[in-house]
């Protein structure tokens, strides 16, 4: 499973956690990470391109609430 994490700050600006060349891009606002990963999902104010099926894993995990909690929380 290979997912890359992308908080936008602004345009032009965002913080990226993942490979390159992974499967799946999700794209968050730094704004809407309170909501928590599923549910910013489910409000479609989280962006997924790639499996969904892989997403829900990182939900389930809690990765990707981890992720992108670390990437909104930049200096």
């Amino acid at each position: 499973m290979s997912l890359q994490y992308r908080v936008a700050f602004g345009k032009n600006d965002e913080a990226v956690e993942g490979p390159d060349d992974a499967a799946n891009v999700v794209t968050i606002a730094a704004a809407d990470v309170a909501l928590g990963a599923q549910v910013a999902f489910m409000h479609g104010k989280l962006k997924n391109t790639g499996s969904t099926g892989e997403l829900f894993a990182a939900f389930l995990d809690g990765s990707a609430d981890a992720a992108l909690s670390r990437l909104a929380s930049r200096p």
